[in-house]
């Protein structure tokens, strides 16, 4: 049974939720607003509503009832594979096109959740550690870009400012998980984040500029942007995005229900499915974006040893105040990306080695267990490193294909499915 923690406790525990998915969640509006030329008045909006929405739909999933919600120690964020899409969207026909595509999306995930539950029988330890290994590896390239200063193409990318703040990072954060204590250990990733910070702060590297330009106050407004607008080609684009999210939620709903040793039953993962449903239905309601349960806070939770919903509760909290105060919400983003880095590339990492501690149920005297884990790591890191490989092929291929954990579920179900046909999983007794 997970221990409980004070909620003054709880409270720094969810600030450290917060800061780990901070950067995927406003990187979907930075990067779709500057695709479609937002103003710095729509921009504004974009950001701090789209932190209150994340905060939204985390407390939807972590509210377990009837109908909805999966009740675990998840976070939920922007579906960072939705942006490429969305701007195709917002430039090929409008904005309102966009959104009235996220709110389709939103009613057939809600509405198929209850089907896609039952692919539970396909998720046997030797696919599911493999995929959650895959989760793991393939967002390491994201963390050591960021260590070398986020954008790869910069001039300055590798500059020794930013290695020196990124693996200093890595170093407190690795000293704190040997030598602290109690709940100083448990928090070493929040502690290694602001020591960076105040690093690079005297390496000249912070700009408190962000706080000083934004507002004070801010609320979603319902069609901020203009009334949803259909057309069927773009609804069913985000409706494939939608079964891509769901088949990588699939795999932290597994990760997180190995950490808890809980089993995820069918009910979970229709409840589950369905809080993401309802939370891409507001994505689009107020002029925001998809929403899907994120991977990175999976290796906080094992870093950290604290387990339990309450620090969850607080993240969603907080999330949803700085939605609403946008000048605090910009002071997370003083925090330099290759601070952000050092303590990505811990967690990420530590996602990984749970997958390979799930495929320890495994018996690999069966090769076929053994080619089922290579050939699907294999591919789906080939992708990640490669997605262009796919270019020559339709569109709608190259939004499944172009995802490498997506390949690598696809993979391992299928061959698992075709090594084993009247096994459901060979696992040592």
């Amino acid at each position: 049974m997970n221990k409980e923690v004070s909620h003054k406790k709880a409270f720094v525990l969810g600030l450290q939720h917060l800061l780990a998915m901070y950067s995927g969640a406003i990187a979907v509006p930075l990067l779709i607003g500057s695709a479609l030329k937002f103003n710095s008045t729509h921009m504004t909006y974009l950001v701090s509503i789209d932190i209150f929405m994340c905060g939204l739909a985390t407390l939807l999933q972590l509210f377990r009832n009837r109908y909805f919600g999966i009740g675990l120690p998840v976070v939920l964020g922007c579906a960072i594979q939705a942006v490429a899409p969305l701007e195709m969207i917002g430039q090929k026909f409008s904005i309102n096109t966009m959104y009235g595509a996220i709110i389709v999306a939103g009613i057939f995930v809600f509405c198929v959740a209850g089907w896609f539950s039952k692919i539970k029988k396909l998720f046997p330890p030797v696919v599911t550690g493999t995929l959650i290994t895959v989760i793991g590896l393939t967002l390491i390239p994201v963390a050591f870009q960021n260590i070398g200063g986020g954008n790869a193409a910069a001039k300055s990318f590798g500059d020794s400012k930013n290695l020196i703040t990124g693996f200093l990072t890595i170093i407190i954060i690795l000293a704190i998980e040997v030598w602290g204590k109690g709940f100083i250990k448990s928090i070493a990733v929040l502690i290694g984040l602001i020591i960076g910070t105040l690093i690079a702060s005297s390496l000249g590297m912070v700009s408190l500029t962000p706080v000083m330009q934004a507002s004070w106050f801010h609320l979603p407004q319902l069609f901020y942007f203009g009334v949803p607008e259909f057309e069927w080609s773009s609804s069913l684009t985000m409706i494939i995005i939608a079964l891509v999210s769901m088949v990588e939620s699939t795999g932290v709903f597994f990760a997180i229900g190995d950490l808890l040793n809980k089993d995820i039953t069918e009910e979970d993962l229709k409840k589950g499915y369905r809080a993401e449903g309802i939370a891409q239905i507001f994505g689009g309601l107020f002029n925001t974006f998809p929403y899907t349960t994120f991977s990175q806070n999976v290796g906080l939770l094992q870093l950290s040893g604290i387990k339990t919903k309450r620090p969850i509760f607080w993240a969603a909290g907080l999330l949803m105040t700085m939605g609403l105060l946008p000048k605090i919400g910009a002071l997370v983003t003083i925090i330099p990306d290759s601070v952000l880095g050092g303590a990505m590339l811990v967690m990420f990492t530590m996602i990984a080695i749970q997958g390979i501690k799930m495929l320890k149920q495994v018996n690999f005297e069966d090769n076929r267990n053994m080619l089922i884990v290579a050939i699907s790591i294999g591919l789906g890191l080939g992708v990640t490193v490669y997605p262009q490989i796919f270019q020559t092929l339709p569109e709608t291929l190259q939004l499944f294909l172009g995802n490498g954990i997506v390949v690598a579920s696809i993979s391992a179900t299928l061959l698992n499915v075709l090594f084993h046909a009247k096994q459901s999983e060979v696992v040592l007794e």
